[in-house]
């Protein structure tokens, strides 16, 4: 077993249309905005960016973010990741009741020499400091969703600032 490899999974349950999550989780930019351990998101180009991420375990993680996929129709949003990690993740964004359901799905190995030397005695740390980036990350969602404004008549609510598209972190 590599234990420097990790595959996440979290679901996140939302009282807000598909659209409107799909447009908010699209928009890489503005994660900062409303997922507290996402620190910094710099735009490379239409397709990119840099991120650094820091949780609870006081290490910043610094990626490079490179859109693979976005596709509304089928509500995937999907990314690679260079840097502290290698790997990819995935928003499946899907009706759900009369809200969405969310499905975010990772796979990673990390590169960051920190992380390789405390694999096998931080692998149980690693994984509750994601989960706690996750929740996290689910509550600032809810609430981001939640003071956005409503569209015209039953339309979903627009974006919270430019254009979605693009970069989804």
């Amino acid at each position: 077993m590599d234990w420097c490899h990790y595959r996440f999974r979290s679901r996140w349950d939302l009282d807000a249309p598909p659209a409107a999550v799909f447009a908010v989780l699209a928009n890489g930019d503005d994660y900062p905005r409303w997922w507290p351990q996402v620190r910094e998101v710099r735009r490379i180009d239409e397709r990119s960016g840099a991120a650094r991420f820091r949780s609870l375990v006081p290490y910043d993680l610094r990626l490079i973010v490179s859109e693979a996929r976005q596709d509304p129709a089928d509500g995937v949003l999907e990314i690679g990741f260079a840097g502290d990690l290698e790997g990819w993740a995935r928003w499946t964004v899907l009706p759900q009741g009369t809200g969405t359901r969310a499905l975010f799905e990772q796979e990673v190995v990390a590169r960051k020499p920190l992380l390789r030397r405390l694999a096998l005695p931080g692998r149980p740390v690693f994984r509750v400091n994601h989960a706690l980036m996750m929740r996290s990350g689910l509550r600032g969602l809810r609430a981001h969703l939640a003071a956005r404004p409503a569209g015209p008549a039953g339309a979903p609510p627009g974006p919270a600032s430019g254009p979605s598209g693009g970069n989804a972190v």
